[in-house]
């Protein structure tokens, strides 16, 4: 009985957290809701921008998962303030999302160093 209990559901809390954590786009698409809209590839990963009815977001996702390092993502409605995610990840910084019914955006993401950004667009 104690195992059934307790020691079954340890095995798979473990398996859980010790399994392959790998970016994929399922994951991004998960973190911000509407259509894609834009993606720009750059050698470290992509930005990758989604579009809903009145929101914009944004997520940063790293080409190859590992260690923790400086990533940075950025989104911005033309005539708003930034709105950033920032600090050290091992797969994806964001997401972020803006307020952009009937507005441009823009975004930028930095991964180890390497960025890549949109200009304006959803114009």
């Amino acid at each position: 009985m104690f195992v059934r209990l307790f020691a079954l559901p340890l095995v798979a809390a473990v398996g859980l957290v010790l399994s392959d954590g790998a970016a994929n786009s399922a994951d991004a698409a998960a973190a911000c809701s509407g259509r894609p809209a834009k993606t720009v590839a750059f050698k470290t990963g992509e930005l990758r921008v989604y579009k809903s009815r009145s929101y914009a977001c944004a997520v940063a996702v790293a080409k190859k998962p590992g260690p923790r390092r400086k990533m940075s993502v950025l989104i911005q409605a033309r005539g708003g303030s930034p709105v950033v995610d920032s600090g050290k990840y091992t797969r994806q910084a964001g997401p972020v999302t803006v307020h952009a019914l009937n507005r441009c955006v823009r975004a930028s993401a930095t991964i180890s160093g390497k960025s890549g950004s949109t200009g304006w667009i959803l114009c």
